[in-house]
């Protein structure tokens, strides 16, 4: 800014909408406006023309707002900067600050957050530019120079030999709350925090001149109330950044100076200092939960450690998951997800000792480390009160939610002497508290390592079955009890695993679904099945309809419906022989996205069953919304049938509600006589399970289409339904 020129600004950013919005925003406020939408660009900008100041966005399509303000410090370009950014992350904040931006502005901000900051910088810069010029008129004006001082954010000072004020300018008031009168003559010593006299004794009485000249070295200042020297201080502190130079006259011989005292420019850091806390404390912090991060908390078990090893006592690590959070955030949203978090982490907060550190991981995983052990029975104890504090319900906004805890410990030094070792092994004992049900605690043992390993061999020798057709479709008939003839089959998953022999789904779809093999294995299935059909219809199947379990993770997986659509046409197959059974928790994890993708099955001509009916939730909704064929009655409800003559209100509801809907139903799991005698005199005629075949592989399944009634010749030994779904 030279003479009464408009101060130039270049606006960079690679949104040509934002870059408009503030070019708008600025256009009227007597401001020269540049714009740039690439670094590359901002850069040459920068080269041909001066700029008073830079409007950065740090993310663009060819380089980073850091390594544009690198380029402006490296060629001593003179402008100020000003970083606007969406990153939530601090690293992008702290870069900034450390490269000498003017502020830090995190997207979106508000109109007139932004309109104060650039009019602030320009006001600042403005009266930079009046200081240097006043500074130059400095020999020539003693009025300009008193102006100049006095008139200056920063406090302006020179002392003598003995290190006394023998000036100070007005600001000195203004922020330390000492008129120039109260100062002159008084040692800087009495302004000085005692723990930084040190330090101050080297900046305040400096000696030395140019380069050697303290430069921007920080102290501490008090700030005093009422009046006169005699006051006590309060406890305010101020943080300054001081620059002082050694004031020599030359005596005589022009080789020799005198010292006789210094100058010094001091400037008040504390809103920087105290916004660069903020921004290191967010760096240890969880900003959801205001706990500990990881890093922070492996800091903390790492001191703990060292405290264990050298007073020779115990310390436990708790690795703490929730049960049933992921279901909370799809049904309820991210928003109430969070809340619950936030709660979680004020009842376990609670729970705590002094000097147990709890902290979040991420997600809706936590850690402990509880520092000096008496026994076991302690970390017990704390993580009986976990489980006790969850145990309540939580209330989001009206909706009434009850979750648990699963939760592993690992003791020092029995389970580990490292961090590392320490988190990994309360990380297994949390899952197998998971494998054994959920809600409770478990020590970790050498047991549970080797039980981590098999399942590590597990999926290792699942991913080799893909590539060496190890995997085999298996079918349960489906049984029209009127005429005793077979209209349909489900069609059910096994590995012919090398040494452990047939294996069921239920055996290692779940370690599937935990490593993300279920997509792979899906399509697998899908072409699986299609290359079945063929075989039943050339065996005289072809009237007979084929139910397959769809995995939540495939429907989710967006070209679901077009690798149906390619596999039926590829190998010819009628979209009428298919049925999709699906679980109504899937319609919980998505709703209007899974109703989507059954609409378009239903447009194709597949029919949709819903599995396992009555266990999920909001049954009755999902049959209205969704475009449901059929229901089948869960086993579990069959099992309970033990009298031909007796009363079971689920079963006879959910045979009414077919009924009534008019929808397709099948029972599953109808192992004895009295349950198909039952489920038949109460109108559900369509059953599958042991009572009359188990699931037999495509060979078996075809011999029994051409006999129509006959035994299988094929015995899986399984139990009564293990079907594809997670």
């Amino acid at each position: 800014m030279e003479g009464d020129s408009l101060p130039r600004l270049l606006l960079v950013d690679d949104e040509p909408r934002l870059l408009a919005s503030l070019y708008e925003l600025l256009r009227d406020k007597d401001y020269e406006l540049v714009t740039a939408t690439t670094g590359a660009e901002a850069v040459a900008q920068l080269t041909r023309i001066r700029f008073d100041l830079v409007l950065l966005d740090l993310r663009l399509p060819d380089m980073s707002g850091h390594q544009i303000m690198d380029f402006i410090n490296e060629r001593s370009i003179d402008c100020d900067v000003i970083v606007m950014s969406g990153d939530v992350g601090i690293e992008a904040a702290i870069g900034a600050l450390k490269r000498g931006a003017y502020d830090y502005l995190r997207k979106p901000y508000s109109r007139e957050e932004l309109l104060k900051t650039v009019a602030n910088c320009i006001k600042q810069r403005r009266l930079a530019v009046a200081h240097a010029r006043m500074a130059a008129q400095l020999e020539t004006s003693e009025k300009m120079y008193r102006y100049l001082v006095d008139s200056s954010p920063d406090i302006i000072y020179t002392l003598n030999h003995e290190g006394k004020f023998t000036f100070v300018n007005d600001r000195a008031y203004q922020l330390l709350g000492l008129t120039r009168e109260e100062l002159i003559g008084k040692h800087y010593s009495i302004l000085v925090h005692e723990e930084d006299l040190e330090r101050a004794r080297y900046v305040f009485n400096e000696r030395r001149v140019d380069e050697r000249a303290s430069r921007n070295v920080e102290l501490r200042l008090k700030c005093f109330n009422g009046n006169g020297l005699d006051r006590t201080f309060n406890n305010t502190l101020m943080t300054i950044s001081l620059n002082s130079i050694g004031m020599h006259v030359a005596d005589g011989d022009v080789t020799k100076h005198e010292f006789f005292g210094t100058y010094g420019v001091a400037r008040d850091i504390t809103d920087r200092k105290r916004a660069e806390e903020v921004i290191s404390y967010q760096a240890y912090h969880d900003i959801l939960t205001d706990l500990p991060n990881r890093m922070l908390f492996k800091d903390r078990l790492g001191l703990a450690v060292i405290q264990a090893k050298r007073k020779l006592t115990e310390l436990a690590v708790m690795f703490i998951d929730l049960d049933r959070f992921k279901l909370v955030n799809d049904t309820l949203g991210h928003v109430k997800g969070d809340e619950l978090l936030q709660q979680v982490a004020i009842r376990l907060k609670d729970c705590l000792r002094r000097g147990d550190t709890l902290a979040r991981q991420g997600g809706d995983e936590f850690t402990i480390v509880l520092p000096e052990l008496r026994d076991r029975d302690d970390a017990r104890t704390i993580a009986d009160k976990f489980l006790e504090c969850l145990h309540k319900p939580f209330d989001l906004d009206g909706h009434e939610v009850h979750i648990s805890a699963s939760i592993g410990i690992a003791v020092y030094p029995s389970d580990g002497e490292t961090i590392d070792e320490l988190l990994r092994h309360a990380d297994i004992a949390m899952y197998q508290v998971k494998a054994q049900g959920k809600n409770g605690h478990s020590f970790y043992h050498e047991a549970m390592l080797d039980m981590s390993h098999q399942k590590i061999q597990l999926e290792q020798a699942l991913r080799k079955a893909l590539e060496q057709n190890e995997l085999e479709m298996y079918y349960q008939p489906q049984i029209d009890v009127a005429t005793g003839r077979i209209i349909g089959a489900e069609g059910l998953m096994r590995w012919n695993h090398p040494t452990r022999g047939l294996l069921t789904a239920g055996e290692f779809l779940p370690f599937a679904e935990e490593n993300g093999l279920m997509l792979p294995i899906s399509d697998w299935m899908l072409g699986a099945l299609c290359r079945d059909l063929l075989m039943w219809n050339a065996n005289g199947g072809g009237d007979l309809r084929l139910s397959l379990n769809l995995s939540p993770q495939y429907l989710d997986r967006g070209d679901f419906f077009e690798k149906m659509r390619g596999a039926l046409v590829r190998y010819g197959i009628s979209p009428a022989q298919i049925e999709v059974e699906i679980t109504e928790n899937i319609c919980i994890r998505n709703p209007q996205y899974a109703m989507e993708q059954l609409n378009k099955l239903g447009q194709l001509g597949v029919s949709v069953a819903i599995d396992d009916f009555g266990t999920g939730y909001s049954s009755l909704s999902y049959l209205h919304r969704f475009p449901v064929h059929t229901i089948k009655i869960d086993q579990s409800f069959v099992k309970e049938i033990g009298d031909e003559n007796g009363h079971y209100p689920v079963i006879l509801a959910i045979i009414s509600i077919a009924r009534g809907l008019g929808l397709n139903l099948i029972a599953e799991g109808v192992e004895t006589d009295v349950q198909a005698r039952y489920l038949q005199a109460n109108g559900c005629t369509t059953m599958q399970g042991y009572h009359y075949y188990r699931p037999v592989s495509l060979t078996s399944f075809i011999g029994v289409l051409q006999e129509q009634g006959g035994t299988p010749q094929e015995d899986s030994g399984d139990g009564p339904r293990l079907a594809i779904q997670a």
